[in-house]
């Protein structure tokens, strides 16, 4: 891992400029994309510097704690060697909450620990670290704690990158992997600045309890894992949801909420958390718990419809910045996603080497090797998921029905008992909503997600 010191402190004496150091490639942030990209692009022989802005990778990284194997398999086929799991992923939990209550679905299958299919749980700090290693490792260059402030643009094409305070590093191609909130994806104009409504806000608490006590309290063996979704209570009726995944020694849990939410209905997302946390169905998996860490970060929400140019004379973008994630309900996917775009990146890279350049026409060939590896083809088959996940009925009305018959229908006090289908529809009659849009929005539900 190199300082800044050792990079760019040749760069200026007296105020002039002596020299500019040069790569074949910059990668501008080392979590999972960045870091895939860089280590794409270094097998390919082109000299790569990896810059993280961060002390270490995935200091001021956030996300959720999961990640679906399949891109990393790609990338490093014995990444389970060495891979800092904390538990694989076999079962699968969505839940719905109200005020005091609670409706669940439980999905288990030993396939969903096999391969390409398997997911797992981990902690970005330990994750994105070990990454970027693995690009150090076949010869990328790792700087952290450099903060990229601008591009370096010369003659309509990006040059390069400035870094602070006034320092500048050459480069064929940049690879923005900086987030969702990328200065760079605007100063390369490929994208106006975001609008509420086009992100969420994730907050996550990391909570610590014994690994003996997760294992008993969630039924799991001892590298075995659950993840949880919920909807409902859960965001207040805002458009969003919460999840839980369990970890070897810790619990992560947060919320995905629509800032554009949050800003209309002037609620706190800390109070959100708190609510959520103590809600009783969370409560029974959580107590005893210490929390050990908070983290928040923006969430880009609306996929496909979100997405900046992917390309330009010289640069590429990928991962968050580019706006790849999946949020259709009942899956959240980023980690796989950011993975493939920084293997296409590198990809598209080496066919533009040998088409003559890194020119934007060149570079197009990034959207080929995105759909090769089907980030373009979800994100797309998807496109709509996220229109319909505002349909604020999804988050507060349905729930609360949802309840209505699980009550009813678990229900024995002697008065007589009414069938399933009795309930549904006496339920479906009485809701604050004309059958003709209960039956819209199951439609929309069943194509969109």
């Amino acid at each position: 891992m190199i300082r800044r010191s050792l990079l760019f402190g040749p760069l200026f004496r007296d105020g002039k400029r002596e020299n500019v150091e040069r790569f074949d490639a910059i990668v501008v942030g080392a979590g999972p994309a960045g870091s895939a990209a860089a280590l794409t692009l270094a097998r390919k022989g082109f000299s790569t510097l990896l810059v993280e802005r961060g002390r270490v990778p995935g200091a001021k990284g956030m996300f959720g704690g999961r990640v679906y194997a399949w891109a990393l398999q790609d990338l490093l086929p014995e990444w389970a060697k060495d891979c800092p799991v904390e538990r694989y992923v076999v079962r699968e939990n969505l839940a719905f909450l109200t005020e005091d209550s609670s409706l669940g679905v439980s999905f288990e299958s030993p396939k969903l620990t096999q391969g390409r299919t398997a997911s797992f749980t981990a902690l970005r700090s330990a994750f994105d670290s070990w990454l970027a290693k693995k690009a150090q490792d076949v010869g990328a260059m790792l700087v952290t704690g450099i903060r990229v402030d601008d591009l370096w643009r010369e003659g309509g094409r990006v040059r390069g990158v400035t870094v602070a305070p006034n320092d500048r590093v050459a480069a064929d191609l940049v690879v923005i992997a900086e987030g969702a909130a990328s200065v760079l994806v605007r100063a390369a104009a490929l994208r106006t600045d975001l609008e509420p409504r086009e992100v969420s806000v994730g907050v996550k608490e990391t909570i610590e309890l014994p690994a003996e006590t997760i294992q008993e309290r969630f039924g799991l063996g001892q590298k075995e894992g659950a993840a949880f979704v919920f909807a409902g209570q859960a965001s207040l009726g805002l458009r969003g949801g919460g999840f839980l995944y369990t970890n070897r020694a810790t619990i992560s849990l947060g919320l995905v909420v629509s800032a554009e939410d949050l800003a209309r209905k002037k609620i706190e997302v800390a109070e959100l958390q708190t609510k959520f946390r103590t809600h009783p169905a969370v409560q029974r998996m959580i107590r005893g718990g210490k929390i050990l860490e908070y983290s928040a970060h923006l969430v880009p929400e609306l996929g496909a419809s979100m997405a900046p140019r992917l390309w330009g004379d010289g640069v590429l973008v990928a991962g968050d910045a580019a706006g790849f994630l999946i949020n259709n309900g009942y899956t959240f996917r980023g980690v796989d996603l950011a993975i493939a775009s920084g293997i296409a990146a590198g990809e598209a890279a080496e066919y533009a080497r040998a088409a003559g350049g890194m020119t934007a026409s060149n570079l197009a060939a990034y959207d080929r090797f995105l759909r090769a590896r089907n980030v373009l083809t979800d994100l797309e088959r998807f496109r709509l998921a996220p229109l319909f996940l505002k349909n604020e009925r999804l988050f507060g009305m349905y729930p609360r029905m949802l309840m209505e018959i699980a009550e009813r229908l678990y229900t024995v006090d002697g008065s007589g008992k009414d069938r399933l289908l009795s309930i549904v529809l006496d339920e479906a009659s009485s809701a604050d909503i004309p059958k003709w849009k209960l039956l819209l929005d199951l439609l929309q539900g069943a194509r969109s997600m």
